[in-house]
């Protein structure tokens, strides 16, 4: 994962990757505190879709 995170930032060795790419659970957490999470999830389920369904069986 670091080398292709490497590749995308451009760097040349993953040491200066491994920089970015280092955190512990204090930085997790903060970083899920700024996070706006909904209070309630709605969960729409796929299989009571009929027409989903009916579409799928035709493939």
């Amino acid at each position: 994962m670091s080398n292709t995170i490497r590749v995308w930032l451009g760097h040349v060795s993953l040491d200066t990757t491994n920089i970015y790419a280092e955190v512990d659970l204090k930085m997790k957490a903060k970083a899920l505190e700024r996070c706006d999470m909904p209070d309630k999830v709605s969960v729409k389920r796929w299989r009571k879709d009929h027409n989903l369904i009916t579409f799928l069986k035709t493939l």
